[in-house]
């Protein structure tokens, strides 16, 4: 299971009611071992998608541990999308962060922090593993181009993969996919082959074959269920071409997709300077996209700030009534606007034998004040 927290959803600059973009992503899972629940939350793993300007100050109303965070995945230079990576990472070292970090972003990014650290004499506490996108996709024949594998436990997995798109600048998108084995011990079989609860048991459930006090051998795999659950979902950065995304979404159970304009205005800005493109999507084009691609649940962000927060499709004032009936005159999946702190869980569970996988997507409420 994931679960996402906006951080931010305005485009270009903060509003009043929204941050530039950030987005938080906890890998949860249900089989890990404990049975305090409070102490479960303290240990989650979670990933950030870009760190705009404020990013830190955001998560101060969330629950979420800069010594959780495993890795962070910067889409593309723009400032609304990596102004505040410096001041995070200043701030994970003040409070004693330790362990190493992910970083999957551009090249720049790295001259970006070098020259900081030059400057203001920054110091980091821990390591920062960059990788650089443009290398990570470059690498010739190789099966995992492009691709990064995190293992959170033995029995828990994460695997981002990059998707160039279009944007003004070099962007990206990330496939965030999690993955969680899970082993059950069929103890009712144990029990009539006349093999008493004991050490034995728990090795067996490791995975372990093993002989009894008699000199039998019991494999593992005869006595153990092996099930999976996987949970993908795609986060793009900018961009006005979302047919990029086709393979990316393909098995995903959520697209998380930038909503700048409504169709009208995104037409309306070309049109007045044909020179300029801002090369970004509208809430139409993502919502034809999605529908026929058969994607089922649709999250869009990004909004300019012309955009209020308030839903009102009678109003002059262009606000997310707008962008939501521009995505809905041609989309008939599953689909949420985004607001700062809006926390959804993303549960691709595995259908039974034979069946289509099932996901689910549910809207949590908001992270802020809880």
């Amino acid at each position: 299971m994931l679960k996402l927290t906006f951080l931010g959803t305005s485009a270009g600059v903060p509003t009043k009611q929204r941050n530039v973009t950030a987005l938080a992503i906890e890998c949860l899972n249900p089989y890990s071992s404990g049975t305090n629940q409070q102490q479960s939350k303290k240990s989650r793993p979670w990933v950030l998608i870009d760190c705009g300007e404020g990013t830190q100050q955001q998560l101060l109303h969330t629950k979420l541990s800069l010594h959780q965070l495993v890795a962070i995945c910067i889409t593309h230079v723009h400032g609304d999308h990596c102004y505040g990576l410096p001041g995070l990472l200043a701030s994970a070292a003040m409070s004693g962060r330790r362990a190493p970090l992910t970083l999957i972003a551009p090249k720049a990014i790295s001259s970006l922090l070098e020259t900081i650290a030059l400057t203001t004499e920054l110091y980091l506490s821990f390591t920062v593993h960059f990788m650089a996108i443009e290398d990570l996709l470059s690498q010739p024949d190789s099966e995992d181009k492009g691709q990064i594998t995190i293992s959170l436990d033995n029995q828990h997995q994460l695997v981002i993969d990059i998707y160039p798109l279009s944007h003004r600048v070099a962007s990206y998108g990330f496939g965030v996919e999690q993955t969680i084995s899970h082993r059950t011990l069929n103890t009712d079989k144990l029990t009539v082959d006349g093999i008493p609860a004991s050490a034995l048991w728990g090795k067996l459930q490791q995975g372990k074959d093993v002989v009894t006090g008699d000199g039998r051998k019991l494999y593992s795999a005869d006595y153990v269920d092996d099930d999976s659950q996987c949970t993908r979902v795609v986060i793009a950065g900018d961009n006005d071409m979302p047919d990029c995304l086709s393979a990316a979404v393909a098995d995903a159970d959520l697209l998380v997709h930038e909503a700048t304009y409504t169709h009208e205005v995104l037409n309306n800005i070309q049109a007045k300077n044909p020179d300029f493109d801002p090369m970004h999507s509208s809430a139409q084009l993502v919502g034809r996209f999605a529908q026929n691609i058969g994607l089922k649940n649709l999250i869009l962000t990004h909004f300019s700030a012309r955009y209020q927060s308030f839903d009102n499709p009678s109003s002059s004032t262009p606000n997310m009534a707008h962008i939501r009936l521009d995505a809905e005159s041609v989309y008939q999946g599953n689909l949420w606007l985004a607001a700062d702190f809006d926390q959804y869980m993303v549960n691709g569970a595995a259908g039974l034998a034979g069946e289509a996988k099932s996901s689910r997507v549910q809207y949590l409420g908001s992270a802020r004040g809880r």
